[in-house]
């Protein structure tokens, strides 16, 4: 039994890394299923502006600043 991860050995070193795949494995299987049922009411349109004619905007009492 080894109590430090510097003198430990194939095996220990073994053991740490299939404890972590297989925590890793059930956070991502968890995120997965834990999702909220249909996305039915959540999608989204994008509504389309079309450009009309130009327009000039100007005024006579604008002062310039350069």
């Amino acid at each position: 039994m080894n109590h430090s991860i510097y003198s430990a050995d194939r095996s220990t070193h073994l053991k740490i890394v299939v404890v972590a795949l297989v925590a890793g494995i059930a956070v991502a299987g968890f995120s997965v299923t834990a999702r909220t049922g249909s996305d039915d009411g959540l999608t989204q349109t994008a509504r389309v502006i079309k450009a009309g004619k130009p327009v000039v905007i100007t005024s006579s009492n604008a002062s310039l600043v350069r």
